[in-house]
């Protein structure tokens, strides 16, 4: 306890005039993985793993909702170069990408594997580059459990493998066992390969 007298405090809180927001034009400026471009470009790059981790970044189909709806409808470039993920993002992007007003393509720039991969065959022209690669496989899920749980999350998965087989061949034009062949060996498909396969 003192009896000297202390200074009035001041009115109102200091930098009272001061936001913790970041300014919208700052936000427009980052979105985690995701790009989309204005001035006439009218691009989506989609650079990091599908789905949201941890740190709550990565491609997410909200993320990529929030994007289309910034280009009103005009044509849209997405360019991909991700190693895959979430595959029900994955889904829910390609079908926001498919149901999109205007023309997508998409530009396989280095890889576009796992989720990323459904993503790609959803442009209405799918370019790839040289030295590029798609990959494609069966679903994949931590599981445990005694022998019957596990038979059950095999047989429960086989669902998820064809809608993913579907997509593809409907891109492709190959057929259904030529797709699930290439799905159960994990396939790397490269540029000129993926042409010829009718994936680009």
């Amino acid at each position: 306890m003192t009896i000297k007298s202390l200074p009035a405090a001041p009115e109102g809180r200091p930098f009272a005039r001061e936001k913790p927001d970041l300014p919208a034009a700052a936000m427009e400026r980052w979105n985690g993985g995701i790009r989309a471009a204005r001035d006439g470009d009218n691009s989506i790059s989609i650079f990091d793993v599908i789905g949201a981790d941890y740190w709550g970044e990565g491609v997410t189909a909200s993320r990529i909702a929030g994007a289309l709806r910034s280009l009103g409808g005009a044509d849209v470039t997405v360019n991909i170069n991700s190693p895959g993920g979430d595959m029900f993002e994955g889904l829910a992007i390609y079908n926001l990408l498919r149901e999109y007003d205007g023309k997508v393509t998409v530009k396989i720039l280095g890889l576009a594997a796992s989720a990323a991969s459904v993503i790609a065959m959803a442009g209405d022209d799918v370019q790839i580059g040289r030295g590029a690669f798609l990959m494609i496989h069966n679903c994949w899920v931590y599981a445990m459990g005694n022998r019957h749980d596990l038979a059950q999350i095999a047989a429960d998965m086989e669902p998820f493998d064809k809608a993913m087989s579907d997509i593809y061949q409907a891109r492709s034009g190959l057929d259904a066992a030529t797709v699930d062949r290439m799905m159960d060996g994990e396939t790397y498909i490269g540029g000129s390969d993926a042409v010829a396969k009718g994936f680009a």
